[in-house]
Parts: structure tokens; sequence; C-alpha cells
């Protein structure tokens, strides 16, 4: 094949992961002018068309799809080289990019964020706490923490901790209606939770309860947005015990009646768990959620 360099390839892959240029482009750090140059070079370098262009973005062809795995080998390799050198030189360099769920990102990663800079500043550290989930193979994160382990995929994942969700609410809301003593109680009462269409992990479908009439009134997609509702009196709300113990302004309602247990799970790409740089934000994350075992479980 004629002549082509790692760039090359690694605009390929941003192309193909993203769905659009420009998007890709700032994936890489180029601009998309240099991305679609180099996606054109390689082309007539492999003498094939890789991707199909169209105004929703760019689909690979089959032949896109036969590069995409040698493609990621070839990165794989590369960041392992670069990981390596940069392990002989007792440095850790790079970007980082964690994500999260909103309450844990924000709560637990957020402030771990200072001491991670202090011990490795040669990092960048992307935290996205958000209403979802990034994909790991798409290199949308290079770690991320998910409420259930993934089934597919070249993905390493391992339980970081089991957590527990109680209800909640203020007490402005609570002083002014009957006192709530029972399940039954709840009935006709105003909860705050998710929009049932928009949830995006099944781990996250609290209000069903056979016994209750329960009325979700109030509904976003964001975990701290319920809570600050709940904070401010809206309603009842189910929250993970490790944030709300953190708000005097909410008392837990029905503490032995009401109680949820889920997971989280520490989740990075096969081809990147080796990488220095990933081992020891991993490392960090797992060794902070250790020290506060309590703090989530409870115990």
């Amino acid at each position: 094949m004629a002549d082509f360099n790692w760039n090359d390839l690694r605009a390929f892959l941003a192309v193909a992961r993203t769905g659009r240029l420009t998007t890709a482009a700032a994936r890489v750090g180029m601009d998309h002018t240099t991305v679609a140059r180099r996606i054109a070079a390689l082309e007539d370098g492999l003498g094939a068309r890789l991707f199909d262009r169209s105004p929703q973005g760019y689909a690979l062809t089959p032949h896109g799809e036969r590069l995409m795995p040698t493609a990621e080998k070839i990165e794989s390799l590369t960041l392992l080289a670069a990981s390596e050198l940069g392990e002989s030189n007792q440095a850790l360099t790079g970007t980082v990019r964690i994500g999260a769920p909103e309450g844990f990102g924000s709560y637990v990663l957020a402030p771990l964020m200072a001491g991670l800079a202090d011990r490795h500043p040669g990092l960048d550290i992307q935290l996205v706490a958000i209403s979802g989930v990034l994909s790991l193979s798409k290199r949308e994160a290079d770690i991320a923490v998910t409420l259930s382990a993934p089934r597919e995929g070249r993905l390493i994942a391992r339980k970081l901790t089991d957590y527990g969700l109680s209800l909640y609410a203020a007490p402005t809301y609570l002083d002014a209606r009957p006192p709530i003593r029972t399940r039954a109680d709840m009935a006709g009462q105003r909860f705050i939770g998710y929009i049932g269409d928009l949830l995006y992990a099944p781990e996250l479908d609290y209000m069903r309860a056979p016994d209750v009439d329960i009325h979700v009134g109030l509904q976003s997609s964001n975990l701290i947005a319920q809570l600050q509702a709940a904070i401010a009196g809206a309603g009842l709300c189910v929250l993970p015990d490790f944030i709300a113990a953190r708000e005097p302004g909410l008392r837990r309602v029905l503490p032995d009646a009401v109680h949820l247990d889920r997971s989280l799970w520490l989740v990075t790409h096969a081809d990147l768990r080796s990488l220095a740089r990933i081992r020891a934000v991993t490392t960090m994350i797992a060794e902070a959620v250790k020290a506060d075992r309590g703090m989530f479980t409870g115990a």
C-alpha cells in the first residue's frame, strides 16, 4: 500500500466512532479539513473507500468495517508504547476521561480531582458526570462508573461497591402533611423521580410499588435536580444514601420499610487497562471508595 502514518488512522478511528467530521476533529485535536484530508489520504493509500458520506454523517463501508479492528490494535500498541515510555521517565502524562452517573461523579469523584491532580500533575483529567452512559468501545471515555456490569464488548469490569437508596423529604414538605408511618401512608403523596421514557438504565426504575399507588408528580432526568427539588420541599424522593446523608435539609422517611440496594461498577476497555495513566486513576477511585465503604453500605 502507499505511504501513510498513524495520524491517518487516528482520524479514521475518530470519524468511525463519532460519525461526524467536526466531532472527530475536536476529539483528535485537528481541524475538520485536516481530518478530511487524512481520511482521503488513507483511502487513496488503501485503494478503497472507507466511508459512505451523507448529510446524516459518515458511515463505515464494508472496507471500513474490515479496517476497524486492525486500526484499533495499532491504536492500542501505540498507546501502550507511549505509556511505557512515560513510566520509564516516572511521569504520567496525557488525558483521562471518566464517565460516571451525575450523583457519584459530583459527590464522590469531583472531590478526588484535587488529590489526583496533585499526585499526577502531568495528567489532564476530564470528568463527565451525566444522566446517561458513555461508550468505552467508541472511546467516548477511558474509564466509566456504571450501574451494571457490561455484557458485551472488550470491556473489563470490577464491582466498586454496593450502595443503598432510601426515601427522603424536606421537613417543610413533611410538616405540612399527615404523618407517614406506614407504606400505605405514601398513597396520595407527591413524589419526585425520573422521567420514565428517559431512563438510561433499568436500575433507576424505583417507583414500582405493587402495594401502594405512587404518583410521580415531579420528574427530571437528572438526579441532582431531583435532590434539589426534594431539599426545596417539593416532595418525597428516592435518593442514594451516600448523597442524601450529606444534606442536613433532608429527613429519611420509613427507613425500615423503604430501602433499595444497587451496585456501582468500574469499567475500562481491555485495550487501555494496562496504560499507566488508566491504572493510576482506576486505582485511586477504587481506593477512595474502599476507604469510605460505610458511606455507601451503611455498615
